[in-house]
């Protein structure tokens, strides 16, 4: 008892008073905060207004210039194409370069940050605070950012796990920092919703709610919510070679395009359009197609590795069996389809190739003398010379033109140096006869003298014609002699590409200094090799999941080797074990189909799994109309039935599609566009959906389904049901 006053009312008086204060801060903070953004929302639209005016200022010089130009010089090619020089180019990448600021200031005023960042610098004791948003912003006139973009070195701060000492990777090198504060802001059309102080795991709170919430049809950007271990992926050398296998959700592709978008940012100069995408399907690149322009980029070619190909090869899809029919075969066990595709996927295939390369080196060319009339041009010997040792690190389809062509310029000379004896022979004929032998025999002559040449210009076409033992086959007539001529499949791609290469050697004239391959785990070795040789990159991004492999395949997964096939490249292998994609209860039902490499999930509390048998059609569309409307009570955006195959689709998904009115994605090059669609497993790969009810038959012989069932369930972000046929 002290004053009538327990000790217990004391440390509840002091706890009040804590609470009090810390209440009064919080309030302090808030008003700061607010305070702040409504001064960079202030400067922002100064900044835009500022460039509007740049904007319409060179906008009216570049069509004044044009319109002045093209009325007085309408006639002169030469004057138009003046219009091109140096400065009115220079005028119209500035144009480029201001419309694109202007887009990015636009951004910012809606939301000008999402994260706030306090620190010490090794060997200073002065506090600095940066506020990290989508893009940079440093007002005219001054020399501290507003904002620094989230791609900037610094940045690396925001992202890091934990307060305290940490270092960031700088141009001069690493720096040594001491964290005092990190905060995350909700900005939302200019209004500060929500604010918070992360003391350990940065972006908890702000990554549960953007999880919770339901998917778009596009993929989004990912940068309020890149995780410690992500952020380290995306910022990784531009040198590097880097490899991501991450489970399903982990964020693989959003890292492999946030990265492309932190490249882009620190090495333009050297990666300015130069950076290639490849995707494993059209309907994946159009789900994609948003996120490098919501970031500010754009000019990042995107192709699939079968349009790559294609175009290389100037072949056309029809010469191809249709991705769809390739991947119902492999659905459905064909097992001389499996063997064939395992066997192009093999290392021993590539011997078959290099031995085919060898038997053309050795045995194709039956290499003669060349004559032109009863002149040797040039004898065997010495073109077997020309290939064997002058020209013998060229290709080999090129050595043969280039040697045809040395022929051919051999016969040319000789037949000038013919037709130069007989015009001698005749002007000297002419030149020895009097004025009247001239006048009865000169044209006789004159005749004899063009027969002569007509007959050796004759003989030299007919040399040339005589020389097919030199031409080349074609690419695909040569393949044919090993594929025995079947139809095309996406496994012969690469083969087909890797006898070009070595063949007619690289033609390609695209300048690609950075690759990202993504679903890299449907990559063979042999396709590794030749997108090496065919972009001559020394650096890639590279992701995919081991667990998500379809296609049979023997050995181990090329991905997981690139170390030993890429061995001049610094090559660094990066697993990511974390799901951000679905709740707990969905990657633990997805979980019991892996034997090995087990999802950890992020700690998202959802409904159960619903696994649900039915004996009949009509059943199932009972069943499935009731999910349905229950899945719109819950506002889901995005609904996928996904089975494994056409096969089952047609079978037990016929009726749905009729009667329900829902839109099957039967075609790689269909667009998907949200609501709710049906789709084979192999088109769902790498797409998420708010809810996903999986259609089985247990008819079926589904004893080598793991991955595909692994593949389908990971698809759901909150809710999974599986209908099974019993």
């Amino acid at each position: 008892m002290n004053g009538g006053i327990t000790v217990k009312e004391n440390d509840i008086h002091k706890e009040k008073e804590e609470a009090i204060s810390e209440s009064l801060q919080e309030a302090y903070e808030r008003a700061y905060e607010e305070e702040r953004l409504e001064y960079s929302k202030e400067v922002i639209k100064s900044e835009i207004l500022n460039y509007i005016s740049k904007r319409k200022e060179f906008t009216q010089y570049i069509l004044d210039y044009r319109k002045n130009l093209l009325d007085e010089y309408r006639d002169d090619e030469d004057k138009v194409a003046e219009y091109f020089d140096h400065e009115r180019f220079v005028k119209e990448e500035t144009f480029k370069v201001i419309d694109r600021r202007l887009k990015e200031l636009l951004i910012l005023e809606n939301s000008p940050y999402f994260g706030r960042v306090d620190f010490t610098e090794e060997d200073s004791e002065d506090k600095e605070t940066i506020y990290v948003g989508r893009f940079g912003m440093t007002p005219e006139g001054s020399y501290e950012p507003l904002v620094v973009d989230w791609r900037a070195p610094v940045a690396a701060l925001f992202y890091s796990g934990k307060l305290g000492k940490t270092t960031y990777r700088a141009p001069m090198g690493e720096i040594e920092a001491d964290v005092k504060l990190k905060r995350q802001f909700i900005i939302k059309r200019g209004k500060l919703t929500g604010m918070f102080d992360s003391a350990v795991e940065v972006k908890d709170d702000i990554l549960q709610m953007v999880l919770s919430e339901n998917s778009s049809k596009k993929l989004k950007d990912i940068i309020m919510t890149i995780q410690e271990e992500q952020d380290n992926i995306i910022r990784q050398p531009r040198t590097k070679t880097v490899v991501v296998n991450g489970v399903a959700g982990s964020g693989k592709t959003t890292i492999a395009l946030h990265r492309v978008a932190y490249l882009l940012y620190n090495y333009r100069d050297i990666l300015q359009d130069k950076v290639l995408i490849l995707g494993p399907n059209s309907i994946f690149m159009e789900y994609i197609s948003m996120v490098l322009p919501s970031l500010g980029e754009v000019g990042v070619k995107q192709r699939t590795f079968k349009d790559y190909a294609l175009e290389i090869l100037n072949m056309e899809d029809s010469d191809l069996l249709s991705f769809k029919d390739y991947m119902e075969k492999v659905m459905q066990q064909d097992d001389d389809f499996i063997k064939e595709i395992t066997y192009k996927n093999s290392a021993e295939y590539v011997k078959e190739l290099d031995n085919k390369i060898n038997e053309l080196e050795e045995q194709y060319y039956k290499i003669q003398d060349v004559y032109l009339l009863d002149k040797l041009v040039i004898d065997s010997k010495e073109i077997e010379e020309l290939f064997r040792i002058h020209y013998k690190n060229m290709p080999l389809f090129r050595r043969s033109k280039k040697i045809k062509r040395i022929i051919f310029s051999k016969i040319k000379d000789i037949r000038d140096n013919m037709i130069r004896e007989i015009q001698s022979y005749y002007k000297k004929l002419l030149n020895s006869m009097s004025p009247e032998q001239l006048n009865i025999n000169g044209s006789q002559i004159d005749f004899m003298r063009r027969s002569k040449i007509r007959e050796v210009l004759r003989a030299s076409l007919d040399t040339k014609a005589a020389m097919k033992w030199i031409d080349n086959p074609s690419i695909v007539e040569v393949y044919n002699e090993i594929n025995s001529g079947k139809k095309f499949i996406y496994d012969d791609l690469a083969p087909l590409l890797y006898l070009s290469l070595k063949l007619k050697g690289n033609l390609i004239k695209e300048d690609i200094r950075h690759v990202v391959i993504d679903e890299a785990q449907d990559y063979n070795a042999l396709q590794f090799m030749v997108i090496k040789e065919l972009t001559k990159c020394s650096s890639m991004t590279i992701v995919g999941d081991v667990n998500q492999r379809l296609v049979p395949y023997k050995g181990n997964i090329a991905m997981t080797e690139l170390s030993h096939i890429y061995k001049d490249f610094d090559v660094e292998d990066f697993s990511l074990e974390k799901s951000y994609r679905s709740t707990k209860e969905i990657m633990e039902f997805a979980n019991s189909y892996l034997k090995e490499n087990k999802v950890v999930p992020l700690v998202r509390e959802g409904e159960k799994v619903d696994v649900i048998n039915f004996n009949d059609n009509s059943e199932l569309e009972a069943i499935v109309e009731k999910k349905l409307q229950e899945f719109k009570e819950k506002d889901y955006e995005s609904i996928a039935l996904i089975a494994k195959d056409m096969k089952t689709i047609d079978k037990i998904g016929a009726t749905l599609r009729n009667n329900l009115n829902i839109k099957v994605v039967e075609d790689e090059y269909q667009i998907f566009s949200g609501g709710t669609v049906m789709m084979p497993s192999y088109y769902a790969k790498g797409l998420e959906f708010d809810a996903v009810i999986i259609l089985e038959d247990s008819s079926e012989d589904n004893s080598n389904d793991e991955n595909i069932k692994y593949v389908m369930s990971t698809r759901a972000l909150h809710n999974l049901t599986v209908l099974r046929k019993v």
